[in-house]
């Protein structure tokens, strides 16, 4: 590498530890930066080379020259750094880091801690047929903006599959979104300002966490059991901390598996009314229950329940595709805040699921889903045992274990070790609030049926133990 390869190449390692520094709020809003002496001293490069980052730090606009004061951080604020706001966790078990690796996994890269199904197991027949038929549809299909509420036929539909779960609706209480996270997000840019208290089931979807961090949001926790949330203590946590939102999953939770029983569901809705709590049920296994379990928002009548859901767990994760169903005044202003964030809605993807949804073979496809599924819990199960990983509980439905490792064992030591292997796992506190899941581990069974993947998990456990020791 010639000098001045070298030397473009440390400056932009200067200016990427002083970028760093500011995103991480270690360099606030008018603070001094290291005088060029000392950084250049503290780094272990050349004063020039300091100097040079600097100047260009000043070209971009992210820090001030003050001649004969020296150089200050801009006045305005840092990027949001998500990663840096709230405890420093170990990345092992940090919600973004889960994500990442499974997300930026590579094809032959294990993923039994991902949330979502392999691709051999989508309807990919009828999605090729439906993507054919668009591909003839009217120009509009294909090109132009939806309607802020989105497609009216897949609304329609949405709300007839809705009723046979008890939910009773109108189409025009019921607005498309490009996900189910993006349903919560404009949920909580509607309902919520920062430091306002939301609370969340302790373990829960860990992506809650990272959505709510997004929000500033004041996070608490209420601990799960098979039934539900801890009742006496959900009353507790509403007593004393007067949250505004409550965001759950009432049908197959994630990540324990549960269902909620009707008795604690009255309870809980009881309640709600008393504090004026609103509740959030993310319904997005709706298709994976044999027999449909109680729902808040059908006892409620969307009251103070809202309702939301997707297609992205057995239908596609690429064609984003997600709703909201809530009271018709709220449906209002968040068509107001959809307008403002996204403008129209997506009409390709909501064409493609209202096709596939429509042609007759959904039914069939999650008919066999629900059987694979089923299978595949038995044999994940059985195998998960035979090394000392013993499921909570059993669960009726869904993709979902939630298990306890060996005494002893650290899920994010076991999650490391497994990396190295290149199998992702997802260690339990990415999924607790409280920190209270160490020794726990979330697999998802449609992931998990590699030998491999057991192979891996031996000896990952195995140097664990010896971590322990």
């Amino acid at each position: 590498m010639g000098d001045r390869e070298q030397g473009n190449t440390l400056t932009a390692m200067v200016m990427a530890t002083i970028r760093q520094r500011i995103a991480g709020r270690s360099l606030t809003p008018g603070a001094k930066l290291p005088s060029i002496r000392g950084l250049s001293a503290s780094l272990k490069v050349s004063a020039s080379t300091v100097a040079d980052a600097y100047e260009r730090l000043v070209a971009e606009g992210a820090i001030l020259s003050r001649p004969g004061s020296g150089f200050y951080v801009a006045s305005q604020a840092a990027p949001l750094s998500l990663a840096d706001i709230g405890p420093k966790l170990d990345r092992a078990v940090d919600p973004f880091w889960i994500s990442r690796q499974s997300l930026e996994a590579r094809e032959s890269d294990l993923k039994p801690g991902c949330g979502w199904l392999p691709p051999s197991w989508f309807p990919e027949d009828a999605i090729r047929r439906t993507l054919r038929s668009l591909s003839r549809a009217d120009p509009t299909s294909l090109a132009d903006y939806g309607s802020p509420l989105g497609l009216q036929p897949l609304r329609q539909l949405i709300v007839r599959r809705m009723a046979e779960r008890g939910i009773e609706a109108s189409p025009d209480q019921l607005m498309l979104t490009e996900s189910g996270t993006q349903a919560i997000d404009f949920l909580c840019r509607f309902l919520i300002e920062p430091c306002d208290t939301v609370l969340v089931d302790d373990p829960c979807y860990f992506n809650f966490h990272a959505l709510l961090r997004a929000h500033r949001a004041k996070v608490v926790s209420v601990p799960y059991t098979p039934s539900g949330p801890d009742i006496e203590l959900f009353a507790a946590a509403l007593a004393e901390h007067r949250p505004r939102l409550y965001i759950t999953n009432s049908a197959i939770h994630n990540p324990t598996g549960a269902t909620l029983s009707p008795v604690t569901a009255h309870r809980l809705l009881k309640l709600a009314e008393q504090h004026g709590l609103t509740i959030i049920e993310d319904d997005i296994f709706a298709d994976f229950e044999h027999a449909a379990a109680p729902r808040l928002a059908a006892f409620d009548g969307l009251d103070r329940v809202i309702h939301i859901g997707s297609f992205s767990k057995t239908l596609s994760a690429s064609a984003r595709c997600g709703f909201i169903a809530a009271k018709p005044e709220w449906i209002e202003g968040l068509t107001d805040l959809k307008i403002a964030t996204s403008f129209g809605g997506g009409r390709l993807s909501a064409e493609l699921v209202l096709g596939v949804l429509s042609d007759g073979s959904y039914r069939k496809h999650t008919e066999s889903l629900r059987g694979r599924l089923s299978k595949a819990m038995f044999d994940v199960s059985t195998r998960l045992k035979t090394l000392g990983i013993c499921p909570w509980l059993e669960p009726q439905a869904g993709m979902f274990l939630w298990c306890r490792l060996p005494d002893g064992l650290d899920a994010a030591v076991v999650a490391r070790a497994a990396l190295a292997r290149n199998v992702v796992l997802a260690p339990g506190n990415a999924f607790s609030l409280s920190q209270s899941a160490t020794g726990f581990m979330r697999f998802n069974v449609s992931q998990t049926l590699d030998s491999k993947v057991f192979d891996v998990l031996h000896d990952a456990l195995e140097e664990a133990e010896r971590a322990a020791e």
